[in-house]
């Protein structure tokens, strides 16, 4: 049996979204896969703005909607992002995604839910809802023992945020 938790982040303002990928960036290792769903403007792409920030990508990081997967360097390992919104589960599947899920790398996938079928059995799913103004309330789904344990560990260390 897999191990799974859920965890939730407030975000009151854009700051406590960045702190979140700052914290997720610091336990990512080769081989992380943060998939990322909710609405339109929710606020995925900024996440993964946050996140390659902290794992040391320098320059612009912007959403991979007609490019589909973007590749950078971070301080020690790659940076894969990717948006698939616009691909039916057919043509994703022909992409070669587990040479990125299970590389040298971390893999942010926004809209990921939409190829369910493809993504790797272990992973952290977040949802973020957008709730008016910078207000954003996070939903994570840690699926094996990793990120089940880093629900756990968010859960646990609160560290200022009004999380629960």
């Amino acid at each position: 049996m897999v191990a799974e938790a859920q965890s939730e982040w407030m975000a009151d303002r854009e700051q406590d979204t960045v702190e979140l990928a700052g914290l997720l960036a610091s336990w990512a290792v080769p081989g992380t896969v943060l998939i990322l769903d909710g609405d339109l403007g929710a606020g995925k792409t900024r996440f993964s703005q946050a996140f390659a920030a902290a794992i040391g990508v320098q320059g612009v990081v912007n959403s991979p909607t007609f490019t589909i997967i973007k590749e950078y360097a971070g301080r020690s390992m790659p940076f894969y992002h990717m948006d698939v919104y616009r691909l039916s589960q057919e043509e994703a599947d022909e992409l070669g995604l587990d040479d990125y899920f299970f590389g040298e790398g971390v893999t942010i996938v926004e809209w990921g839910s939409l190829i369910g079928d493809l993504l790797p059995p272990q992973r952290l799913h977040l949802y973020i809802e957008h709730l008016g103004g910078d207000k954003r309330r996070i939903k994570l789904h840690g699926i094996g023992e990793r990120y089940a344990s880093w629900c756990t560990q968010l859960r646990q260390d609160r560290s200022g945020n009004n999380n629960g």
